[in-house]
């Protein structure tokens, strides 16, 4: 993910011209308590996932900011169901007047729409997404007590016991689980897919060693590997996380093509107004280069990566057809 977005920023001084330019002849265009007004009453900040989890800290921390930089309330409306899909069909249909945002992470924006039947959006026409926000890599991890200590164990047993090395996940077609999928694919290997209702009793099975490993954020586990309960094996990024700098990447390991980044994506309903458009990615990018909440994120493993939205779009579009094949190839369903 991150050589992609590294790609896409080469041309990040011509887009910000760009935009520039485009808000100043918007700001023509339409009235200008449309470029100035807003907002002017509570804004929304929808959440398609229980409290608790990575989108729901990054909607409460960026709103925040922006209650204080907008002088109105900003309201984080948790909207959980359907593997994500429910809250992000409410702000598809919602008005595109910016009082209705999504903050979310990569399943209903590029995984969802190729697991689920009934998807009411669609996720590359119906939303605007403006910022990639932040992302980390995931992180293969074992039990403390596990015999395997390092990936060639791990692949090892693997190919010693097809089909049988247990790694959980937070559900069916998560990020935690297409990781694993996607691994096995690239190692010629299988392993048996445990699917949970949630992270949370995924990694207490995996501290019990009721479970032989698991591709898990690395923001949901990175206490456990600091205090010793979990072994961190390798991680998933292009390169080594700051917070784990003595473990290696997949890649550096020998195991090519399996990269992966678990982000979070800030998107408006399609058709929104060109100047309250340009205005809100203006806002959302100034509130994520805030030193206090890139700390707050860089302390949990994520890098704040504030994409600007012809870049997002991009690279939405990529790991769209990234995972609808996996999904394919590996004939994965949300039963």
């Amino acid at each position: 993910m991150n050589r992609l977005i590294r790609r896409l920023s080469s041309g990040l001084a011509s887009a910000l011209f760009t935009v520039g330019l485009t808000s100043s002849l918007s700001v023509m265009a339409v009235s200008p308590a449309l470029a100035t007004g807003f907002p002017d009453k509570p804004v929304t900040l929808v959440v398609p996932f229980p409290p608790g989890g990575t989108s729901d800290f990054l909607a409460r921390a960026m709103g925040a900011k922006l209650q204080t930089k907008w002088g109105q309330t900003v309201i984080v409306d948790n909207k959980p169901g359907a593997t994500g899909t429910l809250g992000t069909a409410q702000v598809k249909r919602a008005a595109p007047d910016g009082y209705t945002i999504l903050v979310s992470s990569l399943g209903p924006f590029v995984i969802a729409p190729h697991l689920l039947k009934a998807v009411q959006y669609d996720a590359v026409k119906d939303l605007d997404l403006l910022t990639v926000a932040v992302q980390a890599p995931n992180v293969l991890v074992v039990p403390a007590s596990s015999p395997l200590k390092s990936m060639k164990d791990v692949i090892d047993e693997l190919k010693k016991r097809p089909g049988q090395m247990s790694f959980c996940s937070s559900g069916n077609g998560s990020s935690d689980h297409l990781t694993a999928e996607l691994f096995w694919l690239q190692t010629g290997t299988s392993g048996l897919h445990v699917p949970y209702k949630g992270g949370g009793p995924a990694i207490s099975d995996l501290l019990g060693a009721q479970i032989d490993a698991s591709f898990q954020n690395i923001n949901s586990v990175l206490t456990h590997i600091q205090a010793g309960k979990l072994r961190a094996l390798a991680v998933t990024g292009d390169k080594r996380s700051p917070v784990l700098p003595d473990v290696a990447t997949l890649s550096e390991l020998g195991v090519k093509g399996a990269d992966v980044y678990s982000w979070q994506g800030v998107a408006v309903p399609r058709g929104m107004a060109p100047a309250l458009r340009t205005q809100l990615v203006k806002d959302m990018t100034a509130v994520l280069q805030d030193a206090g909440l890139q700390k707050q994120f860089k302390d949990l493993g994520f890098e704040v990566v504030a994409s600007q939205p012809d870049q997002a779009q991009a690279f939405q579009k990529a790991e769209f057809s990234r995972w609808k094949q996996l999904i394919e190839t590996r004939k994965i369903s949300a039963d």
